[in-house]
């Protein structure tokens, strides 16, 4: 509840993340304490964490795209070493 959410998609947030659906209809948490895209951080149009005492939570929805990248992450640290 005391919570910044970030998320990897906001469309796949608001619209099928029951996990955040169900406290959000509930009245536990809202729409505010989203602060932005894991993308939004990485490119710096949105700050992440602002300090030590923040709590921060990633809500990843399993975009193909996150995958695609740790596959081709985990390929090349293994290819790399012969």
């Amino acid at each position: 509840m005391r919570s910044r959410i970030f998320t990897d998609r906001y469309e796949s947030l608001f619209n099928e993340a029951g996990d955040f659906l169900i406290p959000k209809k509930e009245g536990a948490i809202s729409d505010t304490q989203v602060a932005g895209e894991i993308g939004e951080v990485l490119i710096g149009t949105k700050k992440g964490r602002t300090n030590d005492d923040e709590i921060t939570l990633f809500k990843s929805l399993g975009i193909a795209m996150e995958d695609l990248y740790a596959a081709f992450h985990i390929y090349r640290k293994i290819t790399a070493r012969h």
